[in-house]
């Protein structure tokens, strides 16, 4: 079995490890901004023996450098959103395969079979740009949905409720993808009652609207849908695996994902759990680019595998993904 062949068949912590383990000294010495970083730390990758002890690189390298390993060419290359003037991630992706099989794969272990189910989605600042990971992931999911009510509702949003209150009476599993700002927008004018319905909120006010503490907004959208949570989806530009909440701000990873804290006055040093630091991300899925990234959300982890987001770092800018700020 190759490589990434394994990626998606870990069943354990000592495969999670050694598989870790395995990427880290390929991208090493293959990636070259990856490479140069890790030999300017003094590191030799093959010292290292657990994943905890890889360093991760600074997600704001993919501003300025193309991650990218040796000999590979972009397939597509997934762009974060920004204001004008504001300089945006590049994310080259190598092989879209592993994408695919990544989000497909989570999407089924968290949600079932997306043949069921009718994707829905609200996103319309995602839609009018391109280069959105988020967008080719929706894609996607709706052209395998065999529901014929699956598809985008641009700013139609009288559509979207006639949609949603067909789909209730018909006791079709459904989930509705929607941007922050948008979701609010929709609420105000429309009362859905439809408990069944699964609100994935992908964040972002998008500039559109004031921030809002998690709670507050999902207070407004659990009335507004008379739902009893709200789900988010935990993804960025960088990454090619997503972390899912169901409620509550608390969200899980696949088994080829792993969330670590870090200190945010020594990035080299890890924190144990239900402390709050800096989120890395180890996304083996990013087998072509860099799978061990130093984010800048800030959160905190918990023994049950799952973590939270409790904001950002101060003055770094807003990004397209990232869940709200606190």
């Amino acid at each position: 079995m190759g490589t990434t062949d394994k990626i998606f068949n870990i069943k354990t912590e000592i495969e999670f490890n050694e598989l870790a383990l395995d990427i880290f000294r390929f991208q090493a010495k293959n990636n070259p901004v990856y490479g140069q970083f890790v030999d300017i730390l003094g590191i030799n990758p093959m010292h290292v023996n657990h994943y905890r002890n890889i360093p991760f690189l600074p997600i704001q390298f993919f501003k300025s450098q193309d991650i990218i390993v040796d000999n590979k060419n972009a397939e597509v290359i997934f762009t974060s959103s920004g204001t004008t003037g504001m300089i945006t991630s590049r994310h080259l992706v190598a092989d879209t395969e592993l994408y695919i099989k990544s989000f497909r794969k989570t999407f089924e272990k968290f949600y079932g079979n997306v043949e069921d189910i009718a994707i829905v989605a609200l996103l319309p600042s995602y839609l009018e740009r391109s280069g959105s990971s988020l967008i080719y992931m929706i894609d996607d999911l709706i052209k395998n949905s065999n529901q014929p009510e699956s598809g985008y509702f641009l700013y139609n949003h009288e559509d979207l409720a006639n949609t949603l209150n067909k789909l209730k009476e018909n006791k079709t599993k459904t989930i509705l993808f929607g941007v922050t700002y948008a979701l609010l927008d929709f609420v105000e004018r429309f009362q859905i009652d439809f408990p069944e319905l699964i609100v994935m909120e992908t964040g972002g006010m998008k500039g559109k609207r004031k921030e809002m503490i998690r709670e507050e907004l999902h207070a407004i959208l659990c009335k507004g849908f008379n739902v009893a949570s709200i789900h988010s989806e935990y993804g960025m530009t960088e990454l090619l695996s997503q972390g899912y909440s169901e409620g509550f701000g608390l969200f899980f990873t696949p088994d080829w994902m792993k969330v670590l804290i870090r200190d945010t006055n020594d990035p080299l040093t890890l924190l144990d759990n239900k402390k709050t630091g800096a989120i890395n991300v180890i996304d083996l899925a990013n087998y072509n680019s860099c799978s061990f990234i130093a984010t800048q959300d800030l959160g905190k982890f918990h023994q049950d595998g799952s973590f939270e987001i409790l904001g950002r770092f101060d003055n770094s800018d807003i990004r397209g993904c990232n869940l709200l700020v606190q």
